[in-house]
């Protein structure tokens, strides 16, 4: 019944063994240990290594370069299928995880950071490929919504675990990161035996792809990623660099975001498929930025705190970008053009976190206020999603006269 000796349509799979089960238990394996590294590291940056806004931006540009070179994910499937691909993913994401405590140092932490981000992207590159192969498009964004919470209770896992544990147990950061990693690892290999391979749906193509007809969707996955950074990087280093918290603080603050996006994401989902892609993402942007407006002059740890968890509420509705481009996408598209655009998510993700912790320097409010910026470019771009994307009807411009020209594929 396992991977290596069970091929299975994903069509036909049925009861617990379906591709939407195994999805969701890759997002639980993939978060047992991200999680627990996304909580340490502002802490061991700081703590241990001593890193100013200087030294957490260049790590963080290192973290997103494997992001960048997701692109060569496709080259990949030459030699294996999306499922492998995934498979060793989780486990490059484990292993960097178990290591990074046993190199506190500032290149060490900068080489296991990669280590483990090339598992991290290249997992999430599969992820966001064959969800959208092995999922209907009618009930895709709920079915991701649900990915989504399950990802969220292995958080609260991990988050539980630290906030619990790290001063009855006075724990260490080499321990929490070995546990979290090893986590990982369990159970992925209790997926590979349990699961069998199952075939993709379309054939895809293996080469790279860039289609006019998707430029929409390729400029919402680049503001994506560059004002995600503004949460990702310096949100959480505003917590621990200027109002002090402590680790099981910080893992306090993200059990808050889990619980908020395991009860949260299944209903996001199912208003997605209710009201569109572009109301949803616009109720986003919006959110946003009077999001980083705050962040720009808050003073109140607790304020900032609850800005923290908002912020991070709305991630699941980037569901919605991934619904758009699957009813606008030739299936055959899918896996060439994950690959693409996780690439495109991280040109920005690569000079952000550099330039920005230089000018984190003399002024974080300035880095909140440009992030305010690129949610409104965001906010312009989502306006113009049809109502009813499809194959032809990929870009609604209510702004001209006349009926909207859709660029020649």
């Amino acid at each position: 019944m396992s991977y290596f000796s069970r091929s299975e349509s994903p069509m036909s799979a049925t009861g617990w063994r379906s591709p939407a089960l195994l999805l969701m238990v890759m997002a639980g394996a993939m978060q047992l240990s991200f999680a627990a590294w996304w909580n340490l590291m502002n802490n061991f940056a700081v703590q241990e290594l001593t890193f100013t806004g200087r030294e957490i931006g260049m790590q963080q540009s290192i973290r997103e370069i494997p992001g960048l070179l997701s692109f060569a994910a496709i080259y990949l499937l030459f030699v294996m299928r999306e499922q492998t691909l995934a498979y060793v993913s989780l486990a490059f994401l484990g292993v960097g995880v178990a290591i990074t405590g046993y190199f506190p140092t500032t290149l060490g932490f900068y080489a296991t950071t990669l280590i483990m981000s090339m598992g991290f992207h290249y997992y999430e590159t599969m992820n966001q490929s064959l969800s959208l192969q092995w999922l209907p498009k009618a009930t895709a964004a709920a079915s991701m919504g649900k990915i989504i919470s399950v990802g969220a209770f292995a958080q609260l896992i991990a988050y539980g675990l630290i906030f619990i544990g790290w001063k009855t147990f006075d724990l260490t950061f080499t321990e929490v990161f070995l546990i979290a990693g090893i986590l990982t690892l369990v159970v992925l290999a209790w997926v590979m035996w349990a699961f069998p391979s199952f075939r993709e749906g379309v054939p895809q193509h293996k080469k790279l792809i860039l289609r006019r007809r998707y430029w929409l969707y390729y400029a919402l996955t680049f503001m994506a990623g560059a004002r995600r950074q503004i949460f990702t990087v310096f949100a959480g280093f505003l917590m621990v660099e200027r109002f002090g918290y402590d680790v099981h603080e910080v893992a306090g603050l993200f059990l808050l975001n889990g619980v908020f996006n395991m009860l949260l994401a299944p209903k996001i989902g199912r208003l997605i498929v209710r009201f569109g892609e572009r109301k949803a993402l616009m109720v986003e942007y919006i959110g946003l930025i009077a999001v980083f407006l705050a962040y720009a002059f808050v003073t109140n740890p607790h304020i900032a705190a609850g800005l923290y968890v908002v912020d991070h509420a709305f991630f699941a509705i980037a569901i919605a970008m991934k619904t758009y481009f699957q009813k606008i996408a030739a299936p055959a598209d899918i896996a060439p053009t994950a690959g693409v655009a996780f690439t495109i998510n991280h040109i920005a993700a690569v000079f952000i976190p550099i330039v920005f912790g230089l000018i984190w320097l003399y002024s974080p409010a300035a880095v909140f206020l440009t992030g305010a910026a690129m949610a409104v470019v965001s906010l312009l771009l989502a306006s113009i999603i049809p109502s009813d994307p499809d194959a032809g009807n990929e870009v609604d411009l209510w702004f001209k006269p006349g009926p909207s020209l859709q660029p020649a594929v």
